[in-house]
């Protein structure tokens, strides 16, 4: 035991500084294959003949896939070992995405896309689970910002990538054979450096639960209760922005080219600061309540901003704030709020039920936008219905009680 605290010390990059590192690169990898698609509407468009309810179910059937898989996977992960499920996920969608890119028919295509989605379900419950038990408790709501703003850079890097391939002449399929190698080699350093029973920050070995894992523990717990709220409430906002806002700047406000990469990538990009800004914060005071308190009223306003902006320059700061307070930045004060709560022997479990709960917002999102542009011809009724789900999340938020282990 003593040779092995002896070989920690000698380490020159702390564990949980590694694990923190190759899961932003993992979430980098998620993101930036969810954010291929919309920038290559209109080719899908073209390709399969599809409406914008069609194209819209692209992304709700991924992410129904995704979100169906996310408690079991957690929950198998508490059972059987997190970097299995894990790395199991990541290789596995990385495939997926490149066998996508090869489909010639829209159902071959939607089929192989809802496996994506599957296999990406099978990241955050581990992935969180993982990073909990190794990221010193003081650290653990600014690790989990780093390791959430990978979800900023991903997003921002596949709209490049498909935004790039198309304008230097290379066909649609293009940008999913790039994302679907990057993310197998993503998975392959994530079985090289993540241990399978590591040493927990208290300097004990994280070993699989001997504790009966229950459901009840979980849904019988306020703080969790009103997280699962909360995170619904700002999802499905962040996925009418992610889904549709480079086509919204196309269509609804004339915006062509890369500009429509540069603008829709604001958002991920003040998320970074934003995020590491909030969760330090949160560190600080000890507290995440009064953070959110701060952070989701300002977002409920920029995203209202979208819609309402008459100007370029009022839209670009509607977006630049929903970047600092938005989803990507409000996920790690949620995050800690659940790890603080939830029982140690199911964390796994419980972040893949946070994640699961809070997904559906983005199963509904994409095809009940597509479904109002069609209805309405305008994509304006989403924002409005995305702002009145952040209002719920508020009120979600005034529920949850200080003391972050209150049940």
């Amino acid at each position: 035991m003593g040779n092995t605290n002896n070989l920690q010390k000698q380490e020159l990059i702390p564990y949980w500084i590694k694990l923190t590192a190759i899961f932003f690169l993992g979430w980098i990898a998620l993101y930036a294959t969810r954010s291929i698609i919309s920038p290559l509407k209109g080719n899908l468009e073209s390709a399969y003949s599809l409406t914008n309810a069609e194209i819209g179910s692209i992304m709700s059937l991924f992410y129904l896939g995704y979100t169906l898989l996310n408690a079991p996977s957690g929950l198998i992960g508490d059972i059987l070992g997190k970097k299995l499920v894990l790395v199991t996920g990541v290789i596995g969608f990385g495939a997926f995405t490149i066998i996508s890119g090869t489909m010639s028919t829209y159902t071959m295509f939607m089929f192989m896309w809802i496996l994506v989605g599957i296999f990406q379900g099978f990241f955050y419950g581990p992935q969180y689970g993982l990073s909990s038990e190794a990221i010193p408790k003081k650290h653990l709501t600014l690790g989990s910002a780093i390791i959430n703003s990978g979800m900023a850079f991903g997003l921002s890097f596949g709209y490049f990538i498909s935004t790039s391939s198309l304008e230097n002449g290379y066909n649609w399929h293009t940008p999913f054979y790039i994302i679907g190698v990057i993310t197998i080699i993503i998975g392959l350093l994530m079985w090289w450096i993540i241990k399978s029973r590591p040493s927990t920050t208290n300097g004990t070995t994280a070993n699989t639960p001997k504790e009966k894992i229950s459901f009840k523990q979980l849904f019988c717990n306020r703080n969790i209760n009103m997280c699962y709220i909360i995170i619904f409430s700002v999802m499905f906002g962040f996925f009418v922005l992610v889904t549709w806002l480079p086509a919204y700047l196309e269509e609804a406000r004339g915006i062509k080219g890369n500009n429509i990469a540069t603008i829709a990538s604001l958002v991920p990009w003040f998320a970074i600061p934003g995020s590491l800004f909030f969760s330090w914060v949160c560190d600080r005071l000890g507290s995440q309540k009064p953070v959110l308190l701060v952070m989701l009223p300002i977002s409920l306003v920029a995203v209202l901003a979208v819609p309402l902006s008459s100007s370029i320059t009022v839209l670009v700061i509607a977006l630049i704030t929903y970047g600092l307070v938005g989803k990507i930045s409000t996920n790690p004060v949620l995050v800690a709020i659940v790890a603080n709560s939830a029982p140690s022997n199911t964390l796994s479990t419980s972040f893949g039920v946070y994640n699961c709960l809070g997904m559906i917002g983005s199963i509904l999102a994409p095809v009940v936008t597509g479904l109002i542009k069609d209805t309405t011809g305008s994509y304006d009724l989403s924002f409005y219905v995305a702002a009145a789900l952040i209002g719920v999340g508020m009120i979600a938020t005034l529920m949850i009680k200080q003391d972050a282990k209150a049940a």
